[in-house]
């Protein structure tokens, strides 16, 4: 990339990352290229969709919860590792506009995109772990747990916001762990 493709690159990024922080994953991509100080045929040069752009303005934060999770993984047993992930994982979804779209994309049987694919491995991993140690039930799938905290991120939200997180995580996670009684 030439050093001026690479100064709009980087410009476009910061700016649609403010943009979606206040407006949301909705943010107008023509406000993004104008305050960029770009046209918006060069916002779509690099990124050629509004998912694009919002996968590449969010990819830091990303790969760090995948980051997070294994960090986790080597430090606690593996069910809390899982359950501090997860926690993580939807305190990050209300903390951070428009993040909400790329992790429930994870949740899906579709191709996975670049964040998609993070969150998704992490969960696996984290999951299969548990699996192993006896603390979850094995019926449980990565996917059906994604998608399950997709659910809790968006009850705490409108239950009231990060408060209500841990309560429907236990809720949840007393659902899936493994009967031992």
């Amino acid at each position: 990339m030439r050093a001026d493709a690479r100064r709009n690159h980087t410009r476009l990024l910061t700016v649609a990352a403010e943009a979606f922080a206040e407006h949301g994953e909705g943010a107008s991509l023509d406000d993004i290229a104008k305050r960029a100080g770009v046209g918006s045929g060069t916002l779509y040069r690099h990124f050629p969709t509004r998912r694009a752009l919002l996968e590449a303005a969010y990819a830091a934060r990303i790969e760090a919860l995948g980051e997070r999770g294994e960090e986790l993984s080597r430090t606690l047993p593996p069910g809390e590792a899982l359950t501090k992930w997860l926690h993580e994982v939807c305190v990050a979804t209300i903390q951070v506009r428009g993040l909400k779209t790329l992790l429930g994309s994870a949740a899906t049987d579709t191709p996975l995109t670049a964040c998609g694919t993070v969150v998704k491995t992490t969960a696996t991993s984290l999951v299969e772990a548990a699996q192993s140690e006896g603390t979850l039930r094995p019926d449980l799938t990565p996917t059906d747990l994604l998608r399950l905290t997709h659910g809790v991120a968006t009850a705490a939200e409108l239950g009231g916001g990060e408060g209500e997180i841990t309560r429907y995580l236990d809720l949840l996670l007393n659902g899936i762990r493994v009967n031992r009684g």
